[in-house]
């Protein structure tokens, strides 16, 4: 029998996973990053404000969004951003986007995708960053945990730039099990680290025929022990002097660039 006023452990266990689960809702915030999201169809939007200088700078996207937004005074603009958050005077409560399953997202169909994967890599401007590659080079999804990893928020949808609202950012559970998933639809999987024992683009020139899932890993860290075991390959991006280092999300930039050349 638990002792008085000590509280039973499904309790506490269910009050540890409210405390670390993400918001229902996200504040997004500046031009760029609320305009994309008004004008997605896909976005539910819940509250906008505005200041009359974005409002008329928006006015577009508002009208696509057919929503009615507070116009509020600079100098008095209540939106709940932390005050560091360069805003421009507009401000959108959206919830977070659905993008399915990853069997719905990355399934082949006949294609040879490339799709990303993230192990922890939690700093929202880089996720951001990373997030702006992977549209511009056509990945399929970036996929990361829900645990350990960026969530969306709006300094990640600002840096970047609208691409939250199109590029797939996949959420999942267990990234080694995820990866496992990717190989049995035919994904070669394929980790980066500084230290890999091949090179990038030749790996990416013997797989130019299949599709390929590239996994990163944190600035430092970098890949975890069972992600590196459940890569097929460990390759390095080819750097001009006898050693360098890359920020995740240039790295990342590299790699896709590599990967969308072949394809």
């Amino acid at each position: 029998m638990a002792k008085k006023g000590k509280k039973p452990t499904w309790v506490v266990e269910k009050e540890r996973e409210k405390r670390g689960s993400e918001p229902q809702t996200v504040w997004l915030f500046g031009h760029h990053a609320v305009r994309d999201a008004l004008q997605n169809p896909a976005r539910e939007k819940l509250r906008l404000i505005l200041t009359p200088n974005a409002a008329t700078k928006l006015d577009d996207a508002v009208k696509t969004s057919g929503m009615t937004p507070e116009i509020q005074d600079p100098r008095k603009f209540k939106a709940p951003l932390d005050p560091q958050s360069v805003h421009q005077g507009a401000a959108l409560e959206v919830a977070p986007l659905n993008w399915g399953s990853l069997s719905e997202r990355c399934a082949p169909r006949g294609e040879n995708p490339v799709v990303l994967l993230l192990d922890r890599v939690t700093d929202p401007h880089n996720v951001g960053a990373i997030l702006r590659s992977a549209e511009v080079f056509g990945a399929r999804a970036v996929i990361a945990p829900h645990r350990h990893s960026a969530p969306e928020t709006g300094a990640l949808a600002k840096t970047a730039s609208g691409a939250l609202e199109r590029q797939p950012y996949l959420r999942i559970q267990n990234l080694a099990t995820s990866m496992k998933a990717l190989k049995e639809m035919g994904y070669f999987i394929i980790g980066l680290d500084g230290l890999g024992e091949t090179i990038l683009a030749d790996e990416l020139a013997k797989s130019a025929t299949q599709p390929v899932a590239l996994v990163m890993g944190a600035e430092g860290p970098g890949l975890r022990q069972l992600t590196r075991e459940t890569c097929d390959i460990v390759a390095k991006i080819r750097f001009a002097g006898d050693f360098g280092s890359l920020n995740v999300s240039n790295a990342a930039a590299v790699g896709l660039y590599e990967a969308s050349r072949l394809r």
